[in-house]
């Protein structure tokens, strides 16, 4: 280690920071370290105390329930009071971010979530601003099955053709039908909307539409644009308006090397020099960001509007600490203080010495912050970003905060976390995993939980869904903030997310998640569909879903499960906490698509395996099921992951003598250790193993 300022800084970390991250940035290397060591004297024994006081909250309400305290909501609402875990409700605010992007502030559309450690993902994602609506739509099963794919199919191409009319018909009415449209500028002159032609590219014409653009592409040269009697090649849709790149759930990073992976990433991104080469048929292909796209106005003038996705960075939250740094004490640091440093570092580099910017047009850093348990968690990460914005030379409230509304306490008094943090909040959303990971490990000694499948049916999710939008139009975020929803999980099923997630604008929610760049083509349809902003105006007036409700836990009314009831929820949790933690653990890899117990494939985080741990942990503690009966399940789905990993030349099993590994044992313990986990978190227990085996490998090698 280094010592630099009193911190002792693993060496790698030192080189990356002042050899890369620091030159160029306006920031003296000195002054740099000087500021990070003052910030961790300032905050990180406050850090300590919040987690601290997260615990001795859930002691009480253990013991409350211990006690046989009644689970009502009234009830509950007077015992969280009581306790100091609902605070007292702010007077009516409107928040007041400054310097906000567009693609945040005033349009709506599809949010993408990558990890930060693929370079490969990071930019597909960052390249997903536009899309084509023809090969999402002939390469999905979106409007039919899949096809043969050893050639055109000319049913299905005509069917996408077909499809695409429809919505041109639907987004760009003219006289008359697109379907009848044999020239395209012929049928520009009838548009109902004269406004929303808005130019020219050197391959198509550009429209707007709810505030999104459509590019439609005319090349009669092309093999589908000479066969089409108007011309017409594709449809080029603007999809992901916004990404998270994530540092948090969906990365496995346990030490400085993984850090200093990420961060690099980051850095790429923001200056523009990311790449990533990789073997596509034989051939070896380079990604690299894409430009902005050209184009010139009726009039003559030209303009330009951006090529890539606009950029979050989601930080991790305030529970984990970093080898990568250890204090003046020799404690570790505490990882969200150290990634809201060094994200920010990179992320000012943005536009200095008069080069374009590339993410965004404001200047604004925008930070997702994730895991925040009540006002006072939120308090802190704004005093934290003022400190950071002071340490790096930055205007006042640059650092903006996206608030993941994921935890029970958040969402108890979402209303007062946004005002911890209303001059630079930019987002809140909903998630519904997390969420119910902390609502059954918060409950955890009411009862047994209903099983996994009815929790979604549960009315404390329909008050939680609720009252993050109620709450959120309540505080002033229609025209000046995100309002979110969570992710479509199954990226192969395209026509079912084409039928159900229309309900999310629908709701309201200026963005929702999705798993995919092709996703996010598909799901950008539902917001030309749906006018977000008349939804907004709509629900404005709603009254907030009574409190009374979110606070009810999901107890079940009686355990008349059958004995196959309880082996196929044990199974249903088993394979899918096995079959992520095996990747996370053997592999170091924190998202991918896992096929479920029925084979299908979920893009899955560390949020799946804090459900259902702490759903099996539940059921262990109040008698539903045996240890027994849980390391059966176990042992059935390892030889089933086993098997659906077994084209993976780098999976390792779990069945037979794999159980004695190290990702059999961690899936093991998230359970029987799920009831004593920090809020149910998996962090501390998948890092422990997985540091493990990075040492083991270590020696061995």
């Amino acid at each position: 280690m280094i010592d630099r300022h009193g911190l002792s800084v693993a060496p790698a970390l030192v080189r990356f920071l002042e050899e890369r991250a620091l030159p160029g940035s306006g920031v003296d290397i000195n002054r740099f370290w000087a500021g990070m060591a003052d910030v961790l004297a300032r905050f990180a024994a406050e850090n300590a105390a919040l987690l601290a006081r997260r615990d001795a909250l859930q002691a009480r309400i253990d013991d409350w329930y211990r006690a046989g305290g009644a689970q009502d909501g009234a009830a509950q609402r007077a015992f969280l009071t009581e306790i100091g875990y609902l605070t007292p409700e702010p007077e009516p605010f409107t928040i007041a971010p400054g310097s906000v992007d567009d693609e945040v502030a005033r349009l709506a559309g599809p949010q993408l979530v990558v990890p930060m450690l693929n370079a490969r993902f990071l930019l597909n994602a960052a390249n997903a601003r536009w899309g084509s609506l023809y090969d999402a739509l002939y390469g999905t099963d979106a409007i039919l099955p899949p096809g043969d794919t050893r050639g055109y199919d000319m049913e299905r191409g005509e069917a996408v053709i077909r499809w695409a009319r429809d919505f041109l018909d639907d987004t760009l009415p003219i006289a008359g039908s697109w379907h009848d449209v044999t020239d395209v500028e012929a049928a520009v002159a009838t548009l109902r909307d004269p406004d929303a032609f808005l130019g020219r590219s050197e391959t198509g014409l550009l429209f707007r539409h709810h505030g999104l653009h459509i590019e439609i592409v005319v090349d009669r040269s092309h093999p589908i644009g000479r066969t089409d009697r108007a011309g017409i090649a594709d449809i080029s849709l603007e999809s992901a308006l916004t990404t998270i790149c994530d540092l948090e759930d969906s990365v496995a990073a346990v030490d400085a090397e993984d850090k200093i992976a990420g961060y690099a990433n980051w850095l790429g991104l923001i200056d523009g020099t990311l790449s990533a080469s990789f073997d596509k048929g034989g051939r070896t292909q380079t990604r690299t960001l894409a430009e902005d796209r050209h184009y010139t106005a009726p009039d003559g003038t030209a303009f330009t509007l951006p090529g890539r996705s606009l950029l979050f960075v989601r930080n991790v939250g305030h529970l984990m600490t970093t080898p990568a740094i250890r204090m003046p004490d020799g404690r570790e640091a505490p990882e969200g203080i150290v990634d809201a440093i060094v994200t920010s570092l990179i992320a000012q580099r943005d536009g200095r010495d008069r080069e374009p910017m590339r993410n965004g047009r404001t200047g604004s850093i925008y930070i997702v912050k994730p895991k925040m348990h009540g006002p006072e968690e939120a308090d802190f990460a704004n005093r934290l970003f003022d400190a950071v914005e002071d340490m790096l030379g930055l205007t006042r409230h640059r650092i903006k905060i996206g608030v993941m509304d994921e935890e029970r306490r958040t969402s108890a008094n979402l209303a007062a976390c946004i005002h911890a943090v209303k001059d630079r909040i930019v987002f809140i959303n909903t998630g519904f995993l997390d969420r119910t990971g902390d609502e059954i490990h918060t409950a955890m000694h009411a009862g047994p939980m209903v099983r996994k499948a009815d929790m979604k049916a549960s009315d404390w999710i329909a008050a939680y869904e609720d009252r993050n939008v109620q709450i959120g139009l309540a505080c002033g975020f229609a025209g000046r903030a995100q309002i979110g929803k969570g992710m479509w999980a199954a990226p192969d099923r395209m026509a079912d997310m084409l039928a159900q997630k229309g309900a999310h604008p629908m709701a309201g929610a200026s963005t929702a998640w999705v798993p995919s760049p092709t996703a996010a083509t598909l799901h950008a349809t539902h917001y030309h569909r749906i006018d977000v902003a008349a939804r907004q105006r709509a629900r404005a007036s709603e009254a907030v879903a009574p409190l009374e409700r979110l606070l009810t836990p999901p107890v079940a009314a009686s355990r008349d499960w059958s004995e196959a009831e309880i082996r196929v929820e044990l199974d249903n949790n088993a394979q899918g906490l096995l079959g992520y933690v095996v990747r996370w653990i053997d592999q170091g890899i924190g998202c991918s698509k896992v096929p479920d117990i029925h084979d299908v494939g979920l893009m899955e985080d560390r949020a799946t395996l804090r459900i259902s741990a702490q759903h099996m942990a539940n059921w262990l503690l109040h008698g539903v099921v045996t240890a027994e009966e849980i390391d059966a399940a176990l042992t059935r789905m390892a030889a089933k992951v086993d098997a659906q990993n077994g084209d993976d030349p780098l999976y390792r099993p779990m069945s037979g003598s794999g159980r004695d590994g190290l990702a059999f044992q961690a899936a093991r313990a998230l359970i029987f250790e799920g009831a004593v986990q920090p809020n149910g978190y998996t962090e501390p227990l998948l890092h422990r193993y997985r540091l493990s085996g990075k040492t083991d490998r270590r020696d061995a090698a």
